[in-house]
């Protein structure tokens, strides 16, 4: 398990409708020089049918290795996701939500701005 950062345009990350699409996201990737397609991530989706997407790697990550250690970035359902994101992942995913009209949000809510740093920060030091 983890915890996941969003991309996202909805109000809440897990709402319907809004979506950030797969076009739009694998443009975003293609325009992007540190960005790079490569392998993929399956999603069942609710009809048991398959969906399968590119996988999206941040290849300018400072503690990027290649293939042992890659920071990946997937679409999934309208967002843009990261699995336990670090603070230079997470002002990396702030300036991909500029260009998608959109924002970072976690798994429960909290918002992050251009520093990686969430609106609950002030609670949790």
């Amino acid at each position: 398990m983890g915890y996941d950062l969003h991309i996202t345009r909805k109000a809440d990350w897990c709402d319907k409708g809004n979506d950030i699409s797969l076009e739009e996201w694998y443009a975003v990737v293609a325009a992007d020089p540190e960005m790079r397609l490569e392998g993929y991530v399956d999603w069942r989706q609710p009809d048991g049918s398959v969906l399968r997407v590119k996988l999206a790697t941040w290849v300018s990550w400072p503690h990027h290795v290649e293939g042992i250690k890659m920071v990946g970035l997937c679409w999934c359902d309208g967002n843009v996701d990261a699995k336990n994101p670090d603070e230079e992942i997470r002002r990396k995913m702030w300036r991909l939500a500029q260009i998608l009209n959109a924002r970072v949000q976690g798994d429960d809510g909290e918002c992050y701005d251009e520093q990686g740093n969430s609106d609950s920060d002030q609670f949790f030091p």
